[in-house]
């Protein structure tokens, strides 16, 4: 069982292993007001990005240990010949509402409606582009349980998921299902979807490991020394899905740059990175070619090999690709 007072948790919210630098109302404001009204030219794509359409055929054929990835931080995975599916974002904002907010660049390869039954919903934390209400409720009917961090999953239960679906799990710690091996691990972020409720609820990683094979999901993070403890207890690892973009100086200690993305994959020995929190909205002030642009050039000085599929094409965990520079074809 949990600890009841977990030693991150204090005065009713969670923190991270690293304070994050105090902010002023003032700087607050101005860098609300610059993301939401001063926005270079080049944040978003000028046409639509290209997309693989899935269909349910395409899934059951596909042998095991398979990848997609849906969009942003969205990725379905095909272990044990189970479905499983991490931070399910499927609306077109990313936003408490629909008429206004982050909008997507694609729309998802494949509907909720076509999913397979999913074996379990991963989340890594609540802010909108991660933890899509909406979706949520939608696929509750698909889902066998949802493993979410600490007070996320009491979320769930208050929008209406069943408590006996919702697994909850602090840092370090794990569950098994049906011979997969899931362990929650630190991030450094934060958490909240409105006015009142910062950090009430965790924010975490995960370690994937079917058998011999071991994926990491890096959720949201600034970098910080937790990747190497995680690299040291669970890897090597033969694919890091990790966070690369909505990035900015300004906020660096809850968002790693990509140089900074490198060497959390090298920290947690890695053998192929897969960037992800990119090519879906706009969240950050970088033109949105950009984190792929900067982490391949990263990964081709350092002799890292990365996999930048598009989304809805296939990756294959025990053997992946490098995929193509779809990026580029798009203005």
């Amino acid at each position: 069982m949990p600890p009841q007072t977990p030693a991150h948790h204090r005065d009713g919210r969670f923190h991270n292993a690293v304070p994050r630098p105090p902010t002023s109302l003032w700087k607050g404001l101005k860098l609300m007001f610059s993301v939401m009204f001063a926005k270079p030219p080049g944040t978003t794509p000028g046409n639509v990005l290209p997309v693989r359409p899935l269909t349910r055929a395409d899934l059951e054929a596909a042998p095991d240990r398979s990848l997609y990835r849906l969009g942003h931080s969205t990725v379905l995975l095909k272990l044990r010949g189970r479905y499983w599916l991490t931070d399910p974002v499927f609306s077109q904002r990313a936003s408490p509402v629909q008429w206004m907010g982050p909008a997507r660049f694609h729309a998802p390869p494949m509907a909720i409606d076509d999913l397979p039954t999913i074996a379990g919903v991963i989340l890594s934390h609540n802010h909108y582009d991660h933890l899509d209400r909406a979706a949520v409720l939608q696929l509750n009917s698909k889902v066998e349980r949802f493993i979410a961090p600490l007070g996320v999953g009491d979320q769930l239960v208050a929008w209406g998921i069943p408590a006996h679906k919702v697994v909850q799990r602090d840092w370090w710690q794990s569950i098994d299902v049906e011979g997969l091996h899931l362990t929650a691990t630190p991030a450094q972020h934060f958490s909240g979807r409105g006015l009142g409720d910062s950090d009430r609820t965790l924010w975490v990683s995960w370690v994937i490991r079917d058998d011999d094979v071991r994926v990491f999901f890096s959720g949201d993070s600034g970098y910080f020394d937790g990747f190497k403890a995680i690299g040291d207890a669970f890897g090597p690892f033969d694919v890091t899905l990790m966070e690369t973009g909505a990035y900015d100086a300004r906020w660096a200690h809850v968002h790693m740059q990509p140089e900074q993305t490198l060497q959390a994959h090298l920290d947690l020995r890695g053998r192929w990175l897969m960037p992800i929190h990119n090519g879906t909205f706009d969240l950050a002030m970088h033109p949105w070619q950009e984190p792929f642009e900067r982490i391949v050039a990263l990964a081709g000085q350092h002799g890292v090999p990365i996999a930048t599929p598009c989304m809805g094409e296939r990756l294959d965990l025990t053997s992946p690709h490098p995929g193509d520079p779809w990026w580029r074809a798009v203005d």
